[in-house]
């Protein structure tokens, strides 16, 4: 009995190993079921590799939309070019050393590229199976002779894509220029792959969704072994590419030309803009560089060398320089202290060679005095503007405190464009400075008055903006109080503009106040300090600018015409010019004659290659 019962408990724990044999099985099976489930249908990766050995997706590139000034001419358009891709699967028996000398590149050039090709923190899209850039920009004639010896280089492709061309030599700073898309661009829009081009400056950045178009796709089948045997599905299911939107600019591109023209030798900006529309005619800073430069494979090598260049040629001034707006800026003082009742239009403060008062001074030209505010405007006197100011601030009657009149006045230079961007369509403007009450209790721990901060009055001391505010201030008188946001684009094929550049932004300042402001500047046309910009039949407005600077003075210019139903709004800004009327006013007049007039005439022919031709001497230092 004994025995049998032994015998019976040998079975028993027999016949439970089974159970845990099979259930060790069949969690193994589950285990390569799940995984198998997992890779096959709920992962991409795996169909995506089982797609490439059996389908080739080849990427069709849209054609870019290109640019036309706002009279119809072509600016910016598209020339044939060619990528060498390669499918590094297919690669076999490559003779590396005839593939590099085919394509006039090294050995070295090669290895790295292959490297930079597989390397999936920089190319997350990197697959054996797929397309991978090797080399971009091929002209015609490279691609040609690689076309020859295609043959024995298995695995590459030629892919024919598009570079920009330029027809002038003009406005580089405006249009921009395309280049390969950096890795930090590709992890931004996944639209992107490496090897594709994207906008890097200007309007070909700002409007990069419009202009790049949609990418279209062709599906080849291929045999085991790699090799092509036609469209898949007769092409059904290939995506045609959508071409990128053309754009209309603003910009007239004989104005733009005409101001380059103007600048040459100097280091400044020229900025004219259309003030019923915010539509920019105009924007050229000096230095400028030739667009055609950044085309191409040389353009790294281009780029680099303009940036190194320490007259900085790639800065915008137009939107990117932060000067002092002189006597410009006295226009804005003019407008605040009639709203806020500090001055009447017929209130005159004395000027007896300047702004004098409790030991401090701010000379002033010769002028007759005291002079009440049209004449002030005229004559641009700084005592006038620097008893304003000095009233206003002090007004505690009114405000309470200096900083509460401060923070009024601060509100007034904000409502006219002032302290923060406007928001063109252009990448990289700046704000200037318009200060604040909490600044100046900051410097001066709270003890300031109005003549601690007089400077401010004429456009000097802590106030800075950019050729486009003053031009944008100019467009803004012209208009009687509004303002729309200045822009480059005109019209963009098949869309409307951002409401933002069709909106008129008012002032605090009333319309009856600017009518004041505009005899004041029509003044200084007739009888003042701009009479060089008296053009006949053209009722030209405008307003000196003399900003003081650690060395020469700056020279600037900020007007427009006609006086009524203005159409054009300018701004000029050299860099130690001297006097506004040395240079700001004969150039400010030309660029308002050449696109009212169509034309220079030949005295104004005369007097612009003239301008032209004289240098200013900066010295051999950085800039």
């Amino acid at each position: 009995m004994d025995g049998e019962e032994k015998r019976v408990k040998r079975d028993f724990n027999l016949e439970k190993r089974k159970y845990v044999l099979g259930g060790a099985v069949v969690f193994v099976v589950l285990i390569y079921l799940v995984r198998l489930f997992t890779l096959q249908i709920m992962s991409e990766d795996y169909k995506k590799n089982a797609d490439s050995n059996a389908f080739l997706h080849k990427t069709l590139y849209p054609s870019r939309g290109v640019m036309y000034d706002r009279n119809g001419e072509l600016l910016v358009y598209n020339q044939p070019a060619y990528d060498v891709t390669m499918v590094m699967k297919e690669v076999e028996n490559l003779d590396t050393l005839d593939l590099c000398n085919t394509l006039g590149i090294t050995p070295d050039y090669f290895k790295r590229r292959i490297r930079e090709m597989k390397d999936r923190h920089s190319n997350p899209g990197y697959s054996p199976y797929t397309h991978q850039v090797f080399m971009t920009q091929l002209s015609a004639v490279e691609c040609g002779v690689f076309q020859e010896k295609l043959f024995k280089f298995p695995g590459f492709y030629i892919q024919r894509r598009t570079i920009r061309q330029y027809t002038h030599n003009s406005a580089a700073h405006v249009l921009g220029d395309i280049a390969e898309v950096s890795k930090k661009e590709i992890e931004a829009d996944d639209y992107y792959v490496r090897g594709d081009f994207i906008g890097k400056q200007g309007i070909e950045r700002s409007y990069e969704k419009q202009l790049r178009g949609e990418k279209g796709v062709e599906i080849l089948l291929r045999d085991a072994r790699g090799r092509i045997q036609g469209r898949y599905m007769d092409g059904a299911l290939d995506k045609t590419p959508v071409a990128g939107k053309n754009l209309k600019l603003g910009i007239d591109i004989e104005l733009q030309q005409l101001a380059e023209r103007l600048l040459e030798g100097k280091i400044g900006s020229v900025v004219a803009i259309e003030p019923s529309t915010g539509e920019v005619l105009c924007m050229a800073s000096a230095p400028t560089f030739d667009s055609r430069l950044m085309v191409g494979r040389q353009r790294v090598k281009n780029f680099a060398d303009l940036a190194r260049d320490s007259w900085k040629p790639l800065l915008n001034r137009s939107i990117m320089g932060q000067f002092p707006p002189g006597s410009t800026f006295k226009t804005t003082q003019g407008l605040t202290f009639l709203e806020e009742g500090i001055i009447t239009a017929n209130t005159s403060y004395p000027c007896y060679g300047g702004f004098v008062h409790s030991g401090l001074r701010v000379g002033c030209h010769g002028h007759p005095s005291p002079l009440p505010l049209v004449p002030a405007i005229a004559t641009s006197c700084n005592g006038y503007f620097c008893w304003g100011l000095y009233h206003m601030i002090g007004a505690r009657k009114k405000y309470g405190s200096v900083q509460k009149a401060m923070s009024t006045w601060r509100d007034y230079m904000v409502s006219m464009g002032f302290g923060y961007p406007l928001g063109v369509d252009l990448p990289g403007e700046k704000r200037g400075m318009i200060p604040n009450d909490k600044y100046y209790d900051k410097n001066y721990r709270g003890s300031w008055n109005g003549l601690t901060i007089i400077s401010i009055a004429i456009g000097q001391g802590e106030v800075t903006a950019t050729p486009l505010q003053i031009a944008n201030l100019g467009a803004t008188i012209a208009n009687r109080g509004y303002f729309i946001t200045p822009h480059v684009v005109k019209e963009v094929e098949n869309e409307e503009l951002d409401s933002l550049y069709t909106t008129k932004r008012y002032t605090k300042v009333s319309k009856e106040h600017y009518e004041t402001v505009v005899q004041g500047m029509r003044a200084a046309v007739t009888g003042g300090t701009c009479r060089a910009a008296n053009i006949p039949g053209l009722d030209v407005c405008g307003k000196t600018g003399t900003a003081q600077n650690k060395g020469k003075d700056h020279s600037a210019f900020m007007g427009f015409a006609p006086m009524e139903n203005p159409k054009i709004a300018v701004a000029v800004y050299v860099e130690n010019g001297g006097w506004g009327a040395t240079y700001g006013v004969p150039i400010g007049a030309l660029i308002m004659e050449k696109y009212l007039n169509g034309e220079l005439s030949p005295q104004s022919e005369i007097k612009a290659s003239d301008i032209q031709n004289r240098r200013i001497d900066y010295g051999i230092h950085e800039r």
